[in-house]
């Protein structure tokens, strides 16, 4: 059991406006199971490449633990090999014989490890990965979101896994799965870092806490500067309206006054504008107080969204529907039948290969929003999507996204300004609107589709994917538009407390 600690780091991308992180300092124990927490953007697998020594940075990072890092990086040229034989270029001085016995644990056969790795699933791929990086000796792990485009079934065996790991740091934005296997969390707030004991639930319990007293502390703070404003400006208007009768009266009027009193309002001036410098000093340490009070507060927008109503009750409706591909030997789907309402949001569930993004092609082609036919997918049974239906679809796949957001939303008829404007309540940073899309993040890019599809008016939103690499903050953002506006939807989502707390329907491929 080791520390990291990290003091003063400072560390900033070459020709960006802003640093990175600037004089970070905190330290964590590698014997931890850290979970790690922020916003998209602010500098979560930064740090762990700073870790991986990939970056020069200023401040200090020091630590005994050896650190390893995934995913592993395989080069397309890489795909023809098996992971036997690149695993030793992933780990050096791995034992093969201890992977063979991490792979159990994660229901991995090991003929796998012979198999060229391009032809592996994405989950498959993923727990092979996981096998080799937790056969090393105290090492200290950096896992960043093992869990995306992994089905439900993959998903919960990584879960069962890594929960009876420790020594690592985890990114992921995923609830359930921090729930289940960290014992710490490492927070990048707004303007702070924190490290606390527990899981998300229990850290995000404390943040909500700490935000409520934040808030109140800070209203507190407002009424009292408030009232110290308007006694300040009253004292001061006396001591004006005192100030002025010093000099001159009229002695039939003012029969009471003599040449001698002069001196008592001279003295009672002083003493009511001692009282403002006193006032003022008051509020300025009441103001002084005050800031900060608000700075790592979470506060998301609520997001709008443009439902249309159509003419037809029933959009969509599956009857015996099978689809297979022109050159494959079995059904990717056989048999189905569903259908979607108006005001219904559907999730498909099933493992990765079941057909969902088969069955999305097939609805949008036979929209007219697709390809003319299924393309290379062959169908049979029945499949009806209402007439004139208009549909706003998101694909899981983000690498047809370049150039810049004005020709994006050139391309997709969006108003630029709305764009942006919503770009920024999912908290898209100004900075990155001058940047070409390709050097977004994935949860940059993903943001990017929904807040496109948000301004698309339609019948039916249909989203494959959609938070893959998006923050926990935007997930809980998004979860209470669709709760408030209740759109109609037809969704591939493997969240599971987003579908648990969405879903009117869960079609089971």
């Amino acid at each position: 059991m080791s520390q990291i600690n990290v003091s003063n780091l400072t560390f900033g991308y070459e020709g960006s406006f802003d640093n990175v992180f600037e004089n970070v300092s905190f330290m964590v124990d590698t014997n931890w199971k850290l979970g790690f927490i922020g916003r998209n953007g602010k500098g979560k697998t930064t740090f762990l490449n700073l870790l991986m020594g990939r970056y020069k940075y200023q401040g200090n990072i020091t630590s005994s633990a050896v650190f390893d890092y995934f995913p592993y990086v395989v080069s397309e040229e890489e795909l023809d090999k098996t992971a036997d034989e690149l695993m030793e270029k992933w780990k050096g001085g791995v034992e093969s014989w201890r992977v063979l016995c991490e792979l159990p644990k994660l229901s991995v056969e090991a003929e796998l490890l012979y198999r060229p790795f391009g032809t592996l699933s994405f989950g498959e791929r993923t727990k092979i990965m996981l096998a080799v990086l937790f056969s090393g000796e105290n090492d200290f792990l950096l896992i960043d979101e093992p869990t995306n485009h992994l089905d439900m079934e993959a998903r919960e065996i990584v879960k069962s896994y890594l929960s009876e790991k420790k020594g690592f740091i985890l990114v992921s934005h995923d609830r359930d799965l921090l729930d289940a296997c960290i014992d710490h969390v490492l927070v990048l707030n707004r303007a702070s870092i924190e490290v606390q004991s527990g899981n998300f639930s229990s850290w995000w319990e404390n943040k909500e806490k700490a935000d409520a007293f934040a808030r109140a502390e800070n209203e507190k703070h407002l009424k009292e500067i408030g009232k110290l404003k308007a006694a300040a400006e009253r004292t001061a208007r006396w001591a004006d309206k005192s100030e002025s009768s010093k000099i001159g009266f009229d002695p039939i009027k003012e029969n009471d006054r003599s040449i001698s009193t002069r001196s008592f309002i001279g003295a009672k001036t002083k003493k009511m504008q001692s009282r403002v410098k006193s006032f003022e000093g008051r509020m300025d340490r009441e103001i002084e107080e005050k800031e900060g009070l608000l700075q790592d507060i979470e506060q998301t927008a609520d997001l709008k969204i443009m439902p249309l109503k159509h003419y037809k009750e029933r959009l969509i409706e599956c009857r015996n529907l099978s689809l297979r591909y022109i050159d494959g030997d079995e059904d990717v789907i056989q048999n189905l039948s569903f259908e979607v309402k108006q005001g219904e949001i559907v999730f498909l569930s099933g493992a990765n290969g079941s057909g969902k993004s088969s069955l999305i092609k097939a609805v949008l082609a036979e929209n007219g929003n697709g390809p003319t036919t299924y393309g290379n997918i062959e169908a049979s049974g029945e499949l009806y999507v209402a007439p004139n239906l208009k549909i706003s679809y998101i694909n899981q796949d983000t690498s047809h996204l370049k150039g810049s957001l004005s020709d994006h939303a050139k391309r997709n008829n969006l108003d630029y300004s709305l764009f942006l404007a919503l770009m920024r309540q999912l908290d898209m940073n100004r900075v990155q609107f001058d940047k070409n899309m390709e050097d977004f993040s994935e949860g940059q890019k993903k943001k990017v589709l929904i807040a496109s599809s948000l301004l698309t008016p339609a019948h039916l939103y249909i989203w494959d994917e959609p938070l893959n690499y998006i923050d926990v903050f935007s997930r809980m953002q998004i979860e209470r538009l669709i709760e408030r506006f209740k759109p109609t939807m037809l969704l591939v989502e493997h969240d599971v407390r987003f579908r648990e707390k969405l879903a009117s329907k869960e079609i089971y491929l």
